[in-house]
């Protein structure tokens, strides 16, 4: 299967995207595992210590916040998983039921510290010192080789997150502000797009067919305010423990301020295009007019236009283009075209609801989605107020604090 043009420009740009230095993170990625393994092997932490680059491998992330996350939370889990091989080994050695209850401890301690995707670490890490302290040894309880195997893997363990930490924070820590930009700019040209390919139908031979595929595109557009979203949770994160996270503070207010009203434009639009699917299958299959006359499907075309037009400006406005200030110079007259065009169509479904109440209650809907799209584009580009201050590090651990707290009884003396 030949891959799709949208697929081939999106492939392109998680290459060559701009703002972005390709090849920096592959870059990063191996010197920190280089580096570590230098730090190891200088330590003597073992004979072969690639546990410390494995570790550097796994720790750098895409930003610093999530780097350092990822380093705390994978050395817990190999810290926890070393002190439950430690304590079962002083006992026994590798046995079924040792290895059973190894497992089953680790995986509980894993679940009560919330280690998400390094949960499986703390077993991993526990059967493998627990199986090369049996096998190097021949294995007697609590002997010196035990210990040295734990500390190795501890301290390879270590030294592989402080790499991957640093080299994370020395050398240019990634801010995923261009990104965000392009994601909300791609996601306002297929909202305007789909908007001016529904007013061309609108003009066109209207029918049942078309109401579905429309409705069925509508809906594919969530798939874009996901996306948007993910890219912007990156920009937001980025900002987090860095250096150079003052822009991404400062760029994140125009960003979600804009990415909020475009999510609630694509879910006003899809609600436009349900309503004018329900009054399509309401009338006869072949009395298309029965629901639209030419000339209200032609008002309609000419809202979706206005609509187009004025989505076009949001994008220079959301991501701080040259061209910022003269777009939102336009905008006003563009909310007056719409609204001007919104009162026409307004004219052409008045219908008396004693004559004819499923037609007064469709129409109802689909001027409440016409005004819903208005006023949320509008929203789109309102002014924001100051940088973003994202949440300090420590405020879920006192959280969760707090909520233990209060769900512990009082001592009763």
């Amino acid at each position: 299967m030949r891959p799709t043009p949208d697929a081939v420009r999106r492939a392109w740009a998680a290459c060559f995207r701009r703002g972005r230095t390709p090849g920096l993170r592959t870059a990063k990625t191996t010197l920190a595992a280089v580096l570590s393994f230098v730090c190891a092997d200088l330590l003597h932490t073992s004979a072969q210590p690639i546990l410390a680059p494995l570790t550097a491998l796994l720790v750098v992330q895409l930003t610093l916040y999530k780097t350092l996350t990822s380093g705390l939370d994978r050395v817990a889990a190999v810290v926890s998983g070393v002190l439950v091989a430690v304590g079962v080994a002083k006992l026994t050695g590798l046995t079924w039921w040792s290895l059973g209850a190894v497992v089953g401890i680790s995986l509980i301690i894993g679940r009560l510290l919330r280690l998400g995707s390094n949960l499986l670490e703390v077993p991993i890490s526990a059967m493998l010192v627990l199986a090369a302290a049996s096998t190097s040894i021949g294995f007697t309880p609590g002997s010196p080789d035990l210990d040295a195997t734990a500390t190795g893997r501890v301290v390879e363990t270590l030294i592989g997150a402080a790499v991957g930490i640093l080299v994370n924070v020395v050398i240019a820590p990634p801010l995923y502000i261009q990104p965000a930009d392009d994601a909300i700019g791609e996601l306002v040209g297929r909202l305007s797009g789909f908007s001016r390919e529904l007013a061309s139908a609108l003009r066109g031979e209207w029918n049942r067919a078309a109401a579905d595929r429309f409705l069925d595109g509508a809906r594919k557009l969530g798939d874009e305010v996901v996306r948007a979203d993910l890219h912007l949770g990156r920009t937001e994160e980025s900002a987090r423990l860095n250096p150079r996270g003052r822009a991404a503070r400062e760029a994140q207010p125009r960003l979600r301020t804009a990415l909020a009203g475009l999510e609630h434009s694509y879910v006003s639009l899809r609600n436009l295009c349900r309503a004018v699917l329900d009054r399509t299958y309401f009338v006869a299959e072949d009395d298309i007019d029965g629901a639209y006359s030419a000339a209200t499907r032609d008002a309609l075309a000419e809202v979706l236009d206005a609509f187009a037009d004025t989505m076009d400006m949001v994008d220079p406005i959301a991501t701080a283009e040259p061209s910022a200030d003269q777009s939102r110079a336009h905008m006003e007259t563009r909310f007056a075209e719409l609204r001007r065009k919104r009162d026409r169509l307004a004219g052409l479904l008045v219908v008396d609801p004693r004559v004819d109440a499923a037609a007064w209650g469709q129409h109802g809907g689909l001027l409440a989605a016409v005004d819903r799209l208005r006023v949320e584009v509008e929203a789109a580009v309102r002014p924001t107020d100051g940088p973003w201050q994202p949440e300090p590090v420590s405020a879920r651990p006192r959280a969760a604090v707090r909520r233990l707290m209060r769900r512990t009884p009082p001592i009763r003396r």
